[in-house]
């Protein structure tokens, strides 16, 4: 399990670094790579998205172990 939440994590990293990019400097790294045209971006988005919903659970999951 700790596998996968650090997979998780490493795309929500990813995805963060990215919006940083295009807010500090107005460049889409995702797109500058895949093409716009193409559907792979989407597709990355998608999963950083599913990815940042998982670590919302990751981090309540890990308040509530330190509370016991």
């Amino acid at each position: 399990m700790e596998t996968f939440q650090k997979t998780t994590l490493l795309f929500t990293i990813v995805g963060a670094i990215n919006w940083g990019l295009i807010g500090f400097f107005d460049f889409n790294l995702v797109a500058s790579l895949f093409g716009t045209e193409s559907v792979l971006p989407s597709i990355i988005y998608a999963i950083v998205g599913i990815c940042g919903l998982i670590n919302i659970g990751v981090l309540f999951t890990h308040f509530d172990e330190h509370e016991k």
